[in-house]
């Protein structure tokens, strides 16, 4: 029997919807959903691959237990009852810190995840939580919070209404933006251009993003916080800081200009390769914009000054008054979960940082995790609190993060390790228990982080496509019986009874005395569903339960199928602010502390290695799809024809890159539109690993660029590992 079904695709930050045409059990075709109110039937190679991700022979359907060194497939009640066998007398002997968890970035994208994570990390009661955020948005994350109050209150450009835009380190026409959910970024920015909007991109390669700007400007890989600086400057000494409206809430504009003076334009250009006056040009057309915005994504998080580097994009927004305008830098007002939606308006705690520190390392807490980079040395090192015992959700820190190879050996020592994961990866090769998720097209999706981050309002909601296996729990149901197990309710407590009891606790802290009321008007939905109409009933657009009775509920989105429009993005401050003085924070103490120790970069003689996104490729998990992975080779290494002749390197041959230690040898690709002095890698590969099940993955494995970073570099501030212009050595092979 034909189908067609809405979906929301959940493997990047577009969120397209998508129209699945299906013929029993099987998927017919995908393609982009016309009706979408979001992505209007955009949709890119990952979207199509959802049925090979669904099919794939190596996604793992039952639970897997290591009996001798082997993966045998095994019942649920037999992998639970290992779990309670295994991780038990862990955290009764050692204590909650011996257990640490960590979430990789699919559970973003999967609310069963997402929302219920949380309730197992509190049973466990660690300190040691981590998260792939310290591998690519912690930087922005913190910023944010010091200046606005939020971690999650971060701007995106209003594409749609602006005419001059500055992307650092972005590729959004191959990411579809990031920390910016906007699809089909190709079609708004070539609108942009039709109506006269200039379009400008900083970034060590020629990307794709660049190639179709209006001017590309090379930079000094790590030198983008002596560019913004230069910027930020010139605003200041040629009196065009002007932050207009938002004047009376500001705190800390003398402050910041005090900071700032000694960097100049012409002391800055020795750091980022930007001639002075090109900075005191790019400063004077950004404040001469009628509808102006500066972005900066990745490439300026994974960097030793990526918090800095965030701070000062957002400074630049500010003083040229474009933050919180029509066509500048503004908020995203989500339906559902945001936290810079609740509570008292324009006022709040804010955020704390170095709550608690790493124990070996000593590096901070920030948004309630620590570093990725130091989890190895936690396992390593003897002594109280040392981590036994690991929970990975969708987590593949082994190729994703630096020195994979030290994290593999630590992990083979720990006493116990459970993976939650749909794939025998790199990662969860390590684990005693195997716990697989759904496929995509079984489960509901509704974004919760994604609306905080869109270029539009908007609220969507996607049913599962096909009907899981009968004895295949929903993964919110998996992690509330692990976190009873954790708990000590045993292994009879039946999640329904679990999931009862978080929600009244949620509907009690909302509701108050009337908690037994709204709980009624949630009627016999369950999980995830429940969550969301209550998070949506009691947003910025809710029905409150009737008292708003035109008000947004769960039932009126699934009934409109495509999701329903909110509107363009508005103006939020001071509304949106949640800092205790009510004001936005321009010169937050511990980054102005941080601003007075940065010093220009030594010389490098050597060349700087960068990575580089594809538009078929999702960090380390799609590479076994055939959909996304046939075609040319896409791990190579990008070189400058000028730098491979010095080298005596040829197109097409293998080259040698050697830090740390490590040596790759990977085919070379030509590019003269990357930096002289730069090469470039791909992120996500080196699928060569023994005992992993990713076939297609194996035939061609590429090199895991990690391997050749340290754990030990990171931002001091926000912990993000330092993943670009990293020195390295290159030979012909």
């Amino acid at each position: 029997m034909s189908s067609t079904h809405y979906r929301i695709c959940p493997l990047c930050e577009a969120c397209c919807g998508l129209e699945v045409r299906t013929e029993g059990r099987q998927v017919v075709s995908i393609r982009g959903a016309a009706q979408d109110v979001f992505s209007q039937g955009f949709i890119c190679p990952k979207g199509t691959s959802l049925k090979d991700l669904h099919e794939d022979p190596d996604r793992l359907r039952q639970p897997l237990i290591k009996r001798e060194g082997v993966f045998v497939e095994a019942s649920w009640d037999e992998a639970f009852a290992e779990v309670e066998s295994r991780l038990l007398p862990v955290l009764q002997q050692h204590g909650p810190d011996s257990v640490a968890a960590v979430a990789g970035n699919p559970s973003a994208h999967k609310i069963s995840l997402l929302a219920y994570f949380p309730r197992l990390v509190k049973a466990l009661g660690t300190r040691n939580v981590f998260s792939a955020s310290t591998l690519d948005q912690m930087p922005k994350q913190l910023s944010s919070g010091l200046m606005f109050g939020h971690w999650l209150s971060i701007p995106v450009p209003d594409i749609e209404r602006c005419d001059w835009l500055l992307m650092l380190g972005a590729n959004p026409m191959v990411s579809n933006g990031s920390l910016w959910t906007v699809p089909d970024y190709r079609g708004k920015a070539k609108a942009m251009r039709a109506r006269g909007g200039r379009i400008l991109v900083v970034d060590p390669r020629r990307t794709e993003t660049a190639a179709a700007a209006d001017e590309h400007l090379f930079i000094k890989p790590g030198g983008d916080v002596f560019l913004l600086l230069g910027l930020v400057n010139t605003l200041f000494d040629e009196g065009l800081a002007k932050p207009g409206r938002w004047s009376e809430h500001l705190n800390g504009l003398d402050e910041l200009q005090a900071a700032i003076q000694p960097f100049t334009p012409e002391r800055m250009a020795e750091g980022c390769g930007v001639a002075a006056e090109v900075q005191r040009r790019l400063a004077r057309e950004l404040a001469g914009a009628k509808a102006g915005a500066v972005y900066g994504r990745i490439g300026t998080c994974t960097q030793r000054h990526g918090t800095l580097n965030s701070w000062l994009v957002d400074v630049l927004n500010v003083l040229s008054g474009h933050l919180d305008r029509p066509g500048g830098m503004m908020f995203p007002k989500a339906a559902a979960f945001a936290a810079n939606t609740a509570g008292k308006p324009g006022s709040g705690k804010g955020v704390a940082t170095g709550r608690r520190r790493s124990r070996v390392s000593d590096a901070p807490e920030v948004f309630g995790e620590l570093p990725i980079t130091v989890l190895a040395e936690e396992i390593e090192t003897p002594g109280t609190g040392q981590v036994r015992a690991l929970i990975a959700m969708a987590a593949n820190p082994v190729l994703s993060a630096p020195n994979g190879a030290r994290l593999a050996k630590a992990l083979d020592s720990l006493d116990f390790m459970l993976s939650l994961d749909i794939y025998l990866n790199e990662t969860s090769r390590h684990a005693d228990v195997i716990l697989p998720g759904l496929s995509p097209l079984e489960d509901l999706h509704y974004d919760m982080a994604f609306p905080q981050l869109s270029f539009r309002n908007h609220a969507r909601f996607s049913g599962p496509v096909f009907a899981k296996a009968e004895d295949q729990p929903e993964e919110w149901q998996t992690l509330l019986r692990l976190a009873a197990l954790v708990e000590g309710r045993g292994l009879d407590v039946d999640p329904q009874q679990l999931d009862d009891e978080a929600i009244a606790a949620d509907v009690k802290r909302f509701a108050g005395e009337h908690a037994e009321a709204v709980l009624k008007a949630l009627g016999d939905q369950r999980g995830p569903e429940r969550l969301i109409d209550l998070a949506i009933r009691s947003g910025p657009y809710g029905d409150r339960f009737g008292l708003k009775p035109d008000g947004l509920n769960l039932a009126r989105i699934k009934a409109a199928e495509g999701g329903i429009d909110l509107g363009p993005l508005q103006p939020r401050i001071p509304e949106i602010l949640r800092t205790p003085s009510g004001c936005i924070e321009l010169a937050p103490p511990l980054l102005l502390d941080e601003l007075s120790r940065l010093q220009l970069p030594e010389a490098n003689e050597g060349l700087l290695l960068i990575g580089r996104r594809d538009m078929r490729s999702g960090n380390s998990w799609m590479h076994n799809l055939p959909v996304l992975a046939k075609g040319p080779q896409r791990c190579t290494l990008l070189v400058h024809p000028q730098d491979a002749q010095q080298r005596g390197i040829a197109e097409g041959s293998d080259a040698l890159v050697r830090a740390r230690g490590a040596e790759l040898r990977v085919p070379v690709q030509f590019d003269a539109g990357l930096m002289p002095g730069v090469v470039c890698l791909p992120h996500g590969w080196g699928h060569d690993l023994p005992g992993m099940r990713l076939s297609l993955a194996g035939e061609r494995p590429g090199v895991n660029m990690n391997s050749l970073l340290s754990e030990a570099e990171r931002d001091p501030l926000s912990g993000n590992a330092v993943l670009s212009g990293v020195p390295v050595e290159v030979l012909a092979a």
